[in-house]
């Protein structure tokens, strides 16, 4: 392994000299978050502007090596909890394990053997003595969540304390085209979340700031609460918001017209949500 010290703007996926795990220092718990990279082709179905991933493509996840997959996360969890891994490469204060998350460079649940993955960490999960409440997290566009396997993968996750992490950056067809430059309606997107919603607990992840220097309208704001009620009023009720802005540069050709929010226009923004009766959690 790489001798660096890991620090919260650190999130290269060799860092560990894996294939599909890597460790990250998580600025929003401030703990180690093990992740699982499902795309170490840099290949995802969105082309989000504010992506930091490099060469991002189109495309879907490419075959996993299951076998693979589940020595090397038995065995870093293994070094995590047993080895010199957090006292020689993590800050004193981030040294805990915060979460197992399925991220990565695309989207997760477009590997065909998303199923089996899911399977490999709830087994995982069950042979080693984990931290008490440790949390396995899908953060996903959602886009493939009709998908019956990916809804099972769900069931599985919810059975290990499991939750979703649902990207909704803008709630109309338009807002969604240029921020995630993707063709798709807001009923699809609806009917995703509630497929999410239902087999497993939810938040939504939204990333909110600037282009050009000007912040989102009161258009994108109405827009995202009025989807958000329409939810509410179906008894369709998501865990919360996970609202936050840009902390580390895009890698996408749009990088130089994008910046961060202030604190205080993210937590104007959360008010009005929180106001709808959900839980808001903001990161400047």
């Amino acid at each position: 392994m790489s001798i660096d010290t890991l620090n919260t703007t650190n999130h290269d996926r060799d860092s560990a000299n894996l294939r599909y795990v890597y460790p990250v220092i998580s600025r929003r718990a401030g703990g180690v978050s093990v992740g699982i990279n499902l795309n170490p082709n840099n290949a995802c179905n969105w082309r989000c502007i504010y992506c930091q991933v490099p060469e991002l493509t189109r495309g879907t996840a490419p075959p996993i090596d299951l076998v693979m997959l589940e020595n090397e996360l038995r065995n870093f969890l293994h070094e995590l909890l047993h080895g010199d891994f957090m006292q020689t490469r993590v800050p004193e204060g981030s040294r805990r394990i915060n979460d197992i998350a399925l991220s990565g460079n695309g989207e997760p649940t477009s590997a065909t053997e998303f199923v089996q993955v899911i399977e490999i960490i709830v087994r995982v999960h069950r042979e080693i003595v984990l931290p008490e409440g440790l949390k396995t997290v899908l953060i996903t566009n959602g886009s493939l969540l009709f998908r019956s396997t990916a809804q099972q993968g769900l069931r599985n996750l919810a059975q290990i304390n499991g939750e979703v992490w649902f990207k909704l950056d803008r709630a109309s067809a338009a807002g969604m085209k240029r921020i995630n430059d993707t063709h798709t309606n807001m009923n699809k997107v609806r009917d995703n979340l509630i497929a999410s919603i239902t087999n497993c607990p939810t938040w939504l992840q939204t990333c909110w700031f600037a282009i050009d220097g000007d912040p989102p309208t009161l258009q994108d704001e109405n827009d995202y609460l009025e989807f958000i009620s329409s939810l509410l009023n179906e008894d369709h009720k998501p865990q919360g918001v996970l609202l936050y802005s840009l902390a580390r540069p895009s890698l996408q050709a749009e990088a130089s017209r994008l910046s961060a929010l202030p604190d205080s226009y993210l937590q104007a923004f959360a008010y009005r949500i929180a106001r709808l009766g959900l839980t808001v959690k903001v990161s400047p």
